[in-house]
């Protein structure tokens, strides 16, 4: 090893990543790798219990999370199950200067010393938290709090409504194996899986999943909603919508990326260029008329928001209908390498 690369090793910033072989801690780990210079990882398991985990295809055991085990980590990243995240936690918490840690998972976020993030509405707060508990925003109510800040500035929003379209994915490796399964299964006339779901999902979409599924649809939208709530408060100043944005989740067929519908009164009549002019900035991409949709498949591995087919209700010329589509695993991993205290010079 050179001088250089001991010397930029002993400047990188220290994590630890609980849930590094999940969906989310992959991806998470994929982002951080652009960063790889300012920043070393100690992985742990989802579940924070020591255990084999895999690593470019050969098995590696992982040591639990301890106090010890955590010892030389700055900050704590929680990427994996509830009784990961609840020990990571309890011993940042135990610290007599609490650990910084980054939950996003949302696991945490009904702690008393939790602060919802999302730096993806205000550029200037990157690499800043307000406390010892960070929590990664919902991507859609990051998403949806953007453009409403947005379009307020245009005009006052008077009513909106979303339409959110859950991808398998938002339920890790588990919820991608059912949809892969049941669609294999119902084309060979086998039984489906339905631990994850309770209920058919592939070839249909589902306003609830079953009574014995171990997540409720209707908890995801109260978290989209709270996220919302708290994010549309801090950011939207004067430009606040007269009235918090209604929203349904509908559990779509598909493995990966968020597709919202959006339709969007403001105070006076609108036009398709004007709102897309509005829109455009750094974290959202517009697509005009002439170019291609966005689509959840080729949103993939994209950071930020894409915007297109807005036009205006053909019932009501203050309204705007939008298409709308977010990577749900590149956007809160972006969040958490935003978050970091990195120089980034």
């Amino acid at each position: 090893m050179t001088p250089a690369k001991k010397m930029r090793d002993s400047r990188a910033l220290r994590l630890a990543l609980v849930g590094s072989d999940t969906l989310l801690g992959r991806e998470i780990k994929d982002a951080l790798d652009a960063i790889s210079g300012s920043v070393s990882i100690e992985n742990f398991p989802a579940n924070g219990e020591g255990g084999f985990g895999e690593e470019e295809g050969e098995a590696v055991y992982r040591q639990g999370l301890s106090s010890e085990a955590l010892a030389s980590t700055e900050v704590v990243i929680v990427a994996g199950t509830q009784a990961g995240a609840q020990k990571a936690y309890e011993l940042s918490k135990a610290e007599a200067l609490p650990r910084n840690l980054i939950d996003a998972t949302g696991l945490l976020e009904h702690q008393p010393e939790a602060r919802i993030s999302a730096p993806l509405l205000d550029s200037a707060t990157a690499g800043a938290r307000s406390g010892w508990l960070t929590v990664v925003a919902h991507p859609v109510s990051a998403a949806i709090a953007l453009l409403m800040t947005k379009l307020s500035k245009l005009q006052p929003v008077e009513r909106s409504v979303f339409h959110v379209f859950e991808p398998a994915s938002e339920r890790g490796g588990q919820g991608i194996a059912e949809l892969q399964q049941q669609t294999s299964s119902l084309l060979a006339f086998r039984n489906l899986d339905k631990k994850i779901f309770d209920a058919q999902l592939s070839f249909n979409l589902l306003p609830a999943y079953g009574e014995d599924a171990p997540v409720k649809l209707s908890s995801v939208e109260q978290q989209i909603e709270m996220h919302l709530a708290t994010l549309l408060a801090r950011h939207g100043g004067s430009g606040v919508p007269a009235a918090m944005p209604s929203l349904r989740v509908i559990q779509a067929p598909v493995f990966h990326g968020y597709s919202v519908s959006a339709w969007i009164e403001l105070s006076g009549n609108v036009d398709p260029a004007t709102v897309a002019q509005s829109l455009a900035s750094a974290q959202i991409e517009i697509r005009s008329g002439d170019e291609e949709s966005p689509t959840n498949v080729g949103v993939t591995g994209q950071s930020g928001v894409i915007v297109g087919d807005i036009r205006v209700d053909r019932n009501n010329a203050r309204a705007v209908w939008l298409w709308i589509v977010i990577d749900n695993l590149r956007l809160r991993a972006d969040t958490v390498r935003d978050l970091l205290p990195l120089d980034r010079e």
